[in-house]
């Protein structure tokens, strides 16, 4: 059978499996031991819990379980909540400066906790119910949030990062530095959204604004200042050669773990015990994934449908950039029903070499890559911060949080098309501490 066929059949087996409800991981796993037992005969299926466990013998995916570690320590404690307190106290009296005050809290989350679901439900504990007391429109407060909560998995540490580089072979800092410069873009771009939407429906900042003395302002800050020292020490610990990431993950989530407890007095074993449960649950939940994955690409490979899929892409006689546009919407249409680290695991092997050879930067794409993945998290079916905020504010229904989501979407496009325009965005910081990559 034509491999290009074959892989047809295979996509579209595969979408029909994962729609029947089993997990990712297992159903990439019945997908790929089907096929190859069809094609390749019973023996085949012999070399599949070699490859499995393979794929998890990658000291890189250490970091992994520790930066969940560092991130539920942080989510289990008040520190969003003092991180929104701070900011909110210092931007509450600009003009829908309460929406930039949560913005800001959710770039901030982001960027100790890795994870959008976390920052979401974190932040929106507070900001939603203060925007809405505030008089702004529930799409407002919900939206803002919905969207600052994706800024988990592009402003480093990121566990989607460090996927793309285990599943690519690429350097995990320099992809956690390619990170940095779009995922500031993408929060102004968040805020300048906000203001001009607060401008424009006239609610600049509504009556119930409270004024606070620059004692109260200041007095906040020593709850906050140690998880910022940590998110230094952890980049300048990467960077500065002095540990590897997952080295410096380890220590990230010793350090998280210790301010939990002695600052917010997380003394209870019983809450020690579900930070570390459900740190185990999500990084299990991954590392499943990575496995199955690893499984599943063999079996692209050994049917060649890889490289037959690589093959008639570089045939065609198309504008490198147009098929950049094809390879996005697809991107796109993947995130809208799968899960970022599922999207990353099953398209980037395929993919890397072909847009190596149209002469993009690997780095450069994972950062597109993942503000596709972003979209995705707050657009249906799938949408999981959707349903997070959902959950936080069930009397919010699902249609007006996905309205209030949907002009930071717009957002994320442009700042694809910036990225497109102006690739140094998210090269030169890579290029300037690390040097040119190989």
């Amino acid at each position: 059978m034509d491999p290009l066929v074959l892989g047809a059949i295979v996509a579209i087996l595969t979408i029909v499996v994962l729609f029947s409800g089993v997990s990712v991981a297992t159903g990439l796993l019945i997908v790929s031991a089907g096929f190859l037992l069809v094609f390749d005969g019973a023996r085949s299926l012999e070399l599949i819990p070699e490859i499995f466990f393979g794929k998890l013998d990658n000291f890189a995916l250490l970091s992994i379980p520790m930066f969940i570690i560092m991130g539920a320590s942080i989510a289990s404690t008040r520190a969003g909540a003092d991180l929104y307190e701070a900011l909110e106290r210092w931007l509450t009296r600009i003009p829908g400066g309460l929406v930039i005050s949560n913005l800001g809290a959710c770039a901030l989350f982001a960027a100790m906790s890795g994870s959008s679901p976390a920052t979401c439900a974190a932040i929106g504990k507070m900001g939603i119910p203060e925007m809405r007391k505030r008089g702004y429109p529930d799409g407002v407060a919900a939206g803002s949030i919905a969207a600052g909560g994706t800024l988990g998995i592009l402003i480093p540490p990121s566990v989607t990062m460090i996927v793309y580089g285990i599943a690519t072979e690429t350097s995990i800092g320099r992809l956690f530095l390619a990170g940095v410069l779009p995922g500031l873009l993408l929060v102004g771009l968040f805020m300048a959204w906000s203001l001009y939407s607060t401008w424009r429906q006239g609610s600049a900042e509504v009556l119930a604004s409270t004024s606070y003395t620059w004692r109260e302002r200041f007095e906040i800050m020593p709850r906050v200042l140690p998880f910022l020292l940590i998110i230094l020490g952890v980049l300048y610990a990467m960077y500065g050669g002095v540990a590897t990431p997952s080295e410096t993950a380890a220590v990230g989530a010793l350090l998280c773990l210790v301010i939990a407890m002695v600052i917010y007095k997380l003394w209870n074993p019983m809450d020690l015990w579900v930070v570390l449960r459900d740190s185990t649950r999500e990084s299990v939940m991954i590392l499943f994934i990575i496995a199955a994955a690893g499984v599943f690409s063999y079996m692209l490979s050994s049917l060649f449908i890889t490289q037959a899929i690589a093959e008639w892409i570089g045939t065609l006689n198309v504008n490198r950039w147009v098929l950049m546009g094809v390879i996005n919407i697809f991107l796109l249409v993947a995130g809208f029903f799968l899960p970022p680290v599922a999207v990353i695991l099953m398209a980037a092997p395929i993919l890397l070499p072909i847009i190596i050879t149209a002469g993009f930067d690997p780095y450069w794409f994972a950062v597109v890559l993942t503000i596709n993945m972003e979209i995705g998290l707050i657009s249906p079916p799938v949408g999981l911060n959707l349903y997070v905020i959902n959950g936080i504010a069930p009397d919010i229904s699902l249609r007006t949080i996905l309205v209030g989501s949907l002009p930071y979407v717009a957002c994320m496009v442009i700042a694809i098309l910036l990225l497109c325009l102006f690739p140094g965005i998210a090269t030169w910081l890579p290029e300037a501490v690390m040097g040119a990559s190989i």
